[in-house]
């Protein structure tokens, strides 16, 4: 179980990195926000990370269903009778109003939505990896509504005690997707044909799957593994247990030899 030393580690890399239980109920934040002149009002959103400002203010880098990933500068944020101070924490779902149009905008207003579970313990830091990876991998200003759905609905996973594995294998892959640059796991690239689940294979971080070689340096999967990836099925140990050497593989590739961070942290503590 990772210390409290372990949580504010996770929370201090990610700012200077800049990043068989039934289904939980998924909770969707819905949007409710207008936009007018340069500025968005009432936008669903979630904080990543922040770092202090000059001497009263934070730079925060928001979530945001509509917009994407967002700088903001929150004014004033750590005065002590700021509303704001205690309103921008992460894993919090909020409404968010900003103005500006260059890459760092102004917050206006930030108020707590509720409706959540907060994370804990060992789920605290898998949110923390999420919001790493968000960091690294999102350019700013790119829209992702579908990711921002699955990013709480995998937050109330987390928090309703799903397996951490499966709810981050899964993310993970969503993640590569939205960015389009996750391959068809399904199809051979060597054959042109559909993959063989009694098949080995490597994937190729920009092409996809291609028959496996005794020389191969890349770590090597079954068929079976491939096809239950692209179903989201991570029933069988086996493909759980491939797909984790397969996922940090492809995500090295995809962050360009950018280390993270958190992953390090949670593969000391439970291997994910």
């Amino acid at each position: 179980m990772p210390s409290h030393d372990d949580l504010d580690d996770a929370q201090a890399l990610i700012a200077s990195s800049a990043p068989a239980s039934a289904p939980a109920p998924e909770r969707r934040i819905r949007p409710r926000t207008t936009q007018r002149e340069g500025r968005v009002v009432g936008q669903p959103g979630f904080v990543l990370h922040s770092y202090p400002y000059k001497e009263t203010s934070l730079i925060v880098d928001m979530f945001t269903r509509d917009h994407g990933r967002v700088g903001l500068v929150a004014k004033g944020a750590k005065r002590p009778l700021s509303k704001l101070r205690g309103v921008l924490q992460t894993f919090q779902p909020l409404s968010v109003s900003f103005s500006g149009k260059s890459e760092l905008r102004t917050l206006i207003d930030a108020e707590w939505v509720g409706g959540m579970l907060p994370l804990e313990k060992t789920a605290l830091l898998c949110g923390f990896y999420l919001n790493e990876l968000l960091v690294k991998l999102l350019a700013r200003d790119d829209k992702h509504p579908a990711l921002f759905d699955h990013y709480v609905s995998t937050l109330n996973q987390l928090a309703h005690g799903e397996p951490a594995q499966i709810v981050l294998r899964k993310f993970e892959r969503a993640l590569l997707k939205e960015t389009g640059v996750a391959a068809d796991l399904g199809r051979c690239t060597t054959t042109r044909a559909q993959v063989e689940p009694e098949g080995s294979y490597v994937v190729d971080p920009e092409r996809g799957p291609r028959q496996a070689v005794v020389s191969d340096v890349w770590p090597v999967v079954s068929g079976k593994c491939l096809i239950d990836m692209e179903r989201d099925d991570y029933a069988d140990p086996a493909t759980l247990a491939q797909s984790k050497q397969l996922m940090r593989f492809l995500l090295a590739h995809h962050l360009g030899g950018q280390p993270l961070n958190t992953r390090q942290i949670l593969i000391d503590l439970m291997q994910l």
